[in-house]
C-alpha cells in the first residue's frame, strides 16, 4: 500500500518537496493527493524531469509519482495565495484521511497549510491536529513534535495564551497524558518517561504564581504514578530541557505551543517532524510553514519531509 501525501496550500513550498523527492533513486510508494497541473508548472518552474501516472491506493508503484487528483479552483501561482483554493486544500485532506481510515492507504504525510486564508475563505481552521482528529471522529489527540534527540508533546494545541488555562483540566490533562502512554509503544517503549512541565513561572512556588499545578497537574501526576505511569514534574519549563533534565526522559510534556516547540525547532529545525497520536492511523508533517517566498526557487530542505517519512516507517513497523 502507499503512503498518501498532501502537499497542503499549493502556492508555497509543499508541491516542491514531493517534486524534488521524485528525484531520489530509491523512495517510498508515495499517493499525492493534488492537482497534477500544480506539479506539473512546479516542476518546469524548478528545471526538474517528472513523470506522473493517476492513480489510487491499490495501484501505486514507485517508479513514477502517482497522483490522486484534485483539482483546484483557480490556477495557482507560487507565492500568491489564494482563498478561493481554500476548498482545495481541505478536499485533499478530506479524501487522503478517508482512504486512511479504509485502510486502502498505510499512513499520511501532511505538508504546510496556511490556517489564515483557509480562515479567510469562511471556513473555521486552527491545524492539521484539529481537523484530522474532528473527520476521524476522535474527541482528543495530541501534537507530538520529534528529532532524533528530543521529543515534545503539547497539552493544549493552537489556542491564544488567555486561554491555555482553561483549557488544561483533570480530565484533559489524564487524556493526553494516557494517549501520549498508550501511543509510544509504536517507537518501541512500553511505559515512557514523560516530564511535565508545569504552566506557570517556577511551576507555580506552591501556588503563589498560580494555582493550576496545585489544583490539576501535580494531582494528575499523582494519580497516574499510583497506576504505575512513569510521569516526573511539573518542572519549570526553563529548566526542563536541560541536559541534566532531560537524562533517561522520553519525552517533555509542555502545557502549550510556545513553551516546549521553541526549544525543539532551535534544537532541530528541517530536521523534525510533527506527529499526531491518538488518530486511528498514522500522521506525520513537516516542522515548517508554507514558505510561500520559496515556492518554485529550488531553494529549500527535504530534511524534514525526509524525517517525517522516516518516522512514518518506524511507527508502521512497531505497529506489525
Amino acid at each position: 500500500m502507499a503512503i498518501a501525501y498532501t502537499p497542503g496550500e499549493p502556492s508555497g513550498i509543499g508541491p516542491d518537496l514531493v517534486i524534488m523527492y521524485a528525484q531520489k533513486s530509491i523512495k517510498k510508494n508515495l499517493l499525492v493527493y493534488c492537482d497534477p497541473d500544480v506539479l506539473i508548472d512546479r516542476a518546469k518552474q524548478l528545471n526538474l524531469p517528472i513523470s506522473l501516472k493517476e492513480s489510487n491506493p491499490e495501484i501505486c508503484n514507485k517508479s513514477e509519482l502517482n497522483i490522486y487528483p484534485i483539482r483546484t479552483d483557480i490556477k495557482v501561482e507560487p507565492g500568491k495565495l489564494e482563498s478561493n483554493n481554500a476548498a482545495y486544500v481541505l478536499n485533499t485532506l478530506n479524501q487522503a484521511t478517508k482512504d486512511c481510515l479504509s485502510g486502502r492507504c498505510d499512513g499520511l504525510l501532511t505538508g504546510p497549510v496556511n490556517k489564515g486564508i483557509i480562515n479567510e475563505s469562511g471556513v473555521l481552521f486552527s491545524g492539521h491536529t484539529e481537523f484530522l482528529a474532528k473527520l476521524s471522529g476522535v474527541s482528543r489527540t495530541v501534537m507530538l513534535l520529534a528529532t532524533k534527540e528530543l521529543k515534545v508533546a503539547l497539552a493544549t494545541t493552537h489556542l491564544p495564551l488567555k486561554e491555555v488555562s482553561n483549557h488544561i483540566t483533570r480530565k484533559s490533562l489524564k487524556e493526553v497524558i494516557t494517549i501520549i502512554k498508550n501511543s509510544f509503544i509504536y517507537f518501541g517503549i512500553n511505559n515512557p518517561h514523560i516530564l511535565v512541565c508545569g504552566l506557570n513561572p517556577h511551576a507555580g512556588e506552591d501556588g503563589h504564581l498560580g494555582d493550576e499545578e496545585v489544583n490539576v497537574i501535580n494531582p494528575v501526576i499523582s494519580e497516574l504514578n499510583d497506576l504505575g505511569y512513569n510521569l516526573t514534574g511539573p518542572v519549570p519549563a526553563d529548566t526542563a530541557f536541560t541536559s541534566k533534565s532531560l537524562s533517561k526522559v522520553d519525552v517533555v510534556l509542555t502545557m502549550y505551543h510556545d513553551q516546549g516547540l521553541p526549544v525543539l525547532k532551535a534544537q532541530g529545525f528541517n530536521q523534525a517532524a510533527n506527529i499526531t497520536l491518538g488518530l486511528p492511523f498514522f500522521r506525520t508533517s513537516v516542522d515548517h510553514g508554507t514558505a510561500i517566498e520559496l515556492a518554485g526557487t529550488g531553494r529549500i530542505s527535504l530534511g524534514s519531509f525526509n524525517v517525517a517519512l522516516q518516522y512514518l516507517e518506524e511507527l508502521q513497523n512497531n505497529a506489525t
